[in-house]
């Protein structure tokens, strides 16, 4: 049984990766429902709650049926993150996550997410601080490094878990990779075998079959894995990736009929939660993805992310449903 702090989360769990404008609560209810264990939700400032940001405060919405639910911040001022962390703490998540992966370039450059690589002493010190300013279990996602020639993931594993984290997800690159290349999980191995090292850890990256998760978890060692740009538009990797564990056996793909369903609930709980306008807005990026493989549906998609009520977009949805009706997802 894995276990962070006194949450038990199964034999090995599956969680859902945090994901900037993804991993919002109408994403994160339809991974739920298709079987992830553990949710984040999408990073949130530091400065953002502090200043009591709309967006911000927005983000630690979380709701009964998504625990164990864990709230993500980031940051790059100690001070400022454990305030932070006792204002997203009071929000009532299961986990508080801190966010020492993200690579992208206003983040990183302002010496935060991946940024605080650079700084392993101050990546410690900030952790420390936070793990005192709450009384729940805090967890770290991170990288491998800043570059290959700055990986030291042993280490700082070793050294947070000392602070007090009691689990860590790693995205086996460095930020240098980006999302680039291959993701490198030896270094997770080498992780593991540290004997000094008790908590949970978690990797992350390239994981997009029940296949490599299988083969993933018989040579890495790791006791769970994070999915993130897999389960865009795909929540069912979640399922598929245990049946496969518990079987040796891939789970039919998704039919139409189940595809419309999930992509009908994610839009009814956008709009229910963002409003109308927002809420159809920000479900354009998702039609692409939960349609995949379709022949000749840009057309409907053009259509759907040109509308702009949602009775529109649910009658073509109904319609795409209507003339793919034969279409078989392989």
């Amino acid at each position: 049984m894995v276990k962070i702090g006194n949450l038990e989360l199964g034999e090995f769990p599956l969680l859902l990766a945090p994901m900037e404008d993804v991993s919002d609560p109408p994403f994160r209810a339809v991974c739920k429902q298709n079987g992830a264990d553990l949710m984040y939700t999408e990073f949130i400032s530091s400065e953002g709650l502090i200043r009591d940001a709309a967006k911000s405060v927005q983000k630690l919405d979380i709701f009964e049926y998504e625990r164990p639910i864990g709230i993500q911040i980031f940051g790059n001022e100690i001070e400022s993150m454990r305030e932070a962390a006792a204002i997203a703490a009071a929000a009532g998540p299961d986990i508080l996550d801190i966010n020492y992966g993200c690579p992208v370039h206003k983040v990183a450059c302002k010496g935060a997410g991946a940024g605080i690589l650079l700084d392993i002493d101050k990546m410690v010190s900030m952790t420390a601080e936070i793990v005192k300013a709450v009384n729940i279990p805090v967890t770290v996602k991170t990288r491998l490094g800043w570059s290959h020639d700055t990986i030291r993931i042993v280490e700082v594993a070793e050294r947070l878990q000392d602070v007090g984290i009691q689990a860590i997800s790693i995205h086996a690159r460095t930020r240098q990779q980006m999302y680039k290349g291959e993701a490198d999980w030896s270094y997770l191995n080498k992780v593991k075998e540290n004997p000094r090292l008790h908590i949970p850890v978690f990797g992350n990256g390239d994981i997009d079959s029940p296949q490599k998760a299988a083969e993933y978890r018989r040579k890495y060692n790791v006791d769970g894995m994070m999915i993130g740009r897999a389960s865009i538009g795909y929540p069912w990797i979640f399922d598929e990736i245990k049946h496969f564990f518990k079987t040796g056996e891939q789970l039919p793909a998704p039919d139409l009929s189940e595809r419309i369903a999930v992509t009908k609930k994610h839009l009814d709980f956008s709009v229910k939660w963002k409003g109308e306008k927002l809420g159809i807005l920000e479900m354009r990026r998702h039609y692409t993805n939960y349609f995949r493989g379709m022949p000749n549906f840009k057309t409907y998609r053009t259509r759907m992310v040109t509308k702009e009520s949602y009775e529109e977009v649910a009658a073509i949805l109904e319609e795409v449903k209507e003339v793919f009706a034969d279409h078989q997802f392989s």
